[in-house]
Formats: C-alpha cells, sequence, structure tokens
C-alpha cells in the first residue's frame, strides 16, 4: 500500500507511514542515547564495583611468613637520645636538623605522635616516686593482620613477606580509612599538600633491609635498645630476658598478641597501660573492619551496576518522550 502516490494515499497509510518513520528515529534515538560514552560510564561503574569486591576478597587470602621481621624495644635500656628520630628522617629524606639538635629535651614536655614528617617519635613518661622516667618510642607497629590493608579500598596498603607493611603512594585516592582503622592511630596524612597528598607512616625500611641493612633506628642505637630479627626469635629473646631477670620486666611481651600480634615488640618494667599503650585483644581489628567492608561492598556491587543500568534506561526513556512529543507537535503543525 506504500507504493501509491503520496497524493491518493488514505489517512490511515500517511499515518502507518508517520508510525515506520517514528519508530526508525526512535530506534535512532535509542542508539544515540545508549552512546559510547554511556556504555564507558557503565562499564566503569561495574568494573569499580567488581574491583572493590576483588580487593575486599584480596586481604582474605593474607598468609604470614614464617621467616618475617620485626624489632624488639627494651624500654629499660632507651635513654631517650632520639638518634632513632634523627636517623629516620634522614634515611626517609625528611626535613632534620644536625644530630645534636636531638638533645633538647624540651620536646618532652608534651606527648608528641607520628607526623608526616616524623615518622618516628620518643616520648618520656615520668618514672614511679621519683623514679627514672621512661622513654617510649612510638612508629607504625606492623601489625600481623593488618586493619590499615584491609581498610583500603584499592590495595595501597599490603602486608609483605617481611613482614613489614608498606604504602604504595601511586595506589592511594586519598579516603583516609586506614588512618581510621588503625589501632594506634600512627599514620599520618599530608595535610599540608593540596596537590599530591599522602599517607605517611614507618615503613620499616624496607629499601634498607632489603639490601640486607638494619632499619636506620636500630643502627643508630646507641644503646642497643633496639634489636631487629625474625620475629619468632625476637618473642624467644624477649621470654628469654624476662625469665632472667624477673625484677627488672614485667611477664608481658607488648605486641606479642595484642591486636592479633605486631611486628614491633615491647619490653617494659611497668605495666603497659601506665605507659599509654591501648589495651586490645588478642582479635585482630581488622576481622571486624574486613566484616564490614565485605558485607557492604558483597552487598552494594550489583545495587551499583543496577543504579548504572537503571540510570541509562531512564536517559533512553527521557530521549524517546523528547522525541514522540517533537513528532506529535510536526503532525499537529501544518
Amino acid at each position: 500500500m506504500f507504493a501509491l502516490p503520496a497524493n491518493k494515499a488514505s489517512r490511515s497509510d500517511i499515518e502507518a507511514r508517520g508510525h515506520v518513520k517514528a519508530s526508525v528515529r526512535n530506534a535512532t534515538f535509542a542508539r544515540e542515547a545508549l552512546s559510547r560514552r554511556d556504555f564507558v560510564k557503565i562499564s566503569g561503574v561495574c568494573a569499580a564495583g567488581l574491583a572493590t569486591a576483588s580487593a575486599a576478597r584480596a586481604s582474605e587470602k593474607q598468609t604470614l611468613d614464617a621467616d618475617r621481621k620485626g624489632v624488639l624495644v627494651d624500654l629499660t635500656v632507651c635513654v631517650g637520645c632520639r638518634r632513632c628520630e634523627w636517623a629516620c628522617n634522614n634515611a626517609n629524606e625528611l626535613p632534620h636538623g644536625e644530630l645534636s639538635d636531638c638533645d633538647d629535651q624540651s620536646v618532652f614536655d608534651s606527648r608528641r605522635r607520628p607526623t608526616s614528617i616524623h615518622l618516628t617519635v620518643v616520648n618520656r613518661v615520668p618514672g614511679r616516686d621519683g623514679a627514672a622516667p621512661t622513654f617510649i618510642k612510638t612508629q607504625c607497629m606492623h601489625c600481623e593482620h593488618p586493619a590499615c590493608v584491609s581498610a583500603c579500598l584499592v590495595g595501597a596498603m599490603r602486608k609483605t613477606a617481611a613482614g613489614s607493611v608498606i604504602y604504595d603512594a601511586s595506589r592511594c585516592i586519598g579516603c583516609r580509612y586506614c588512618m581510621v582503622a588503625c589501632p594506634y592511630q600512627f599514620a599520618a596524612y599530608e595535610y599540608e599538600k593540596a596537590l599530591t597528598p599522602q599517607v605517611k607512616k614507618c615503613q620499616l625500611c624496607q629499601s634498607r633491609t632489603s639490601r640486607g641493612e638494619l632499619p636506620a633506628c636500630v643502627a643508630m642505637c646507641p644503646v642497643e635498645a633496639l634489636t631487629y630479627g625474625r620475629r619468632d626469635e625476637l618473642l624467644k629473646l624477649a621470654h628469654e630476658r624476662i625469665d632472667c631477670n624477673p625484677d627488672r620486666y614485667v611477664n608481658h611481651v607488648y605486641g606479642e598478641h595484642e591486636g592479633g600480634g605486631t611486628s614491633w615488640l615491647y619490653l617494659a618494667d611497668r605495666p603497659f597501660t601506665e605507659l599509654g599503650f591501648p589495651e586490645l585483644g588478642p582479635d585482630s581489628p581488622a576481622q571486624l573492619t574486613e566484616t564490614i567492608q565485605h558485607g557492604i561492598f558483597k552487598g552494594f556491587a550489583a545495587p551499583i551496576m543496577l543504579f548504572g543500568l537503571l540510570g541509562a534506561i531512564g536517559k533512553l526513556s527521557h530521549a524517546r518522550a523528547a522525541h514522540t512529543h517533537a513528532v506529535q507537535t510536526e503532525k499537529v503543525t501544518p
């Protein structure tokens, strides 16, 4: 019937032609609505959801190497010289003055925590009944099952086979979930850098230890308050010291079990709670963050993808409605 001349076509034929043309136009609009850009957007959303879910699953596979290393800190030996602070800044190319500047005792007037330019700090806790004070070196504890690694959405934090927890700035998106998850709150952030801020923390001198060298702070310590070695051997050494000197130490190696265990282990002459160490159970906080994270993303991966598809369908429907309105306007207009 479409072969009839247009001037002889019936009203229904003309309407049918218009319907076919409208269908063709709608199909064209549909292809335009689901453009390459939309496809890329949807694919990106889906990929992000899957990547996040993959990152969450990856942390479940973390295993510990039997030869992993750590540091034993004997607080009964430390004299608070702060040479470890200077050595750390020097090794990490952070600002530092002369070595003699470490003799300044005024820094002990207030309690300090690691910052973006001081990855390790020493604090002083007064002794009991006029006894000598205790000096406490603090830095990232390099947990056995790090909550920061578990909380990181993009794999910027990683527990190495050597025992250290290292940070990859190229992957970091600046969410700082790692800082929130850390039970010791020893990670810092470069708030002073507006364009390229990074999370800053002790890396246990991985660049040095990979070459067979000692961590800079351990190498610098003049009284050998710091001992670097295999974690299991350090624990054995710590308990031997306690057994041989029960009047010198409390019967507690901090970090052996706290928070699931840490690579940094401490000996002291009084309860660690008196020295400001957090009281943690034997379970790693990572178990909690993993449960929450996995619960969120296992539940949200599919909705995120569905949200992207619904957005595209909504855009398509809007385009169709606009086009139908335009066609109807053409038909009404003489």
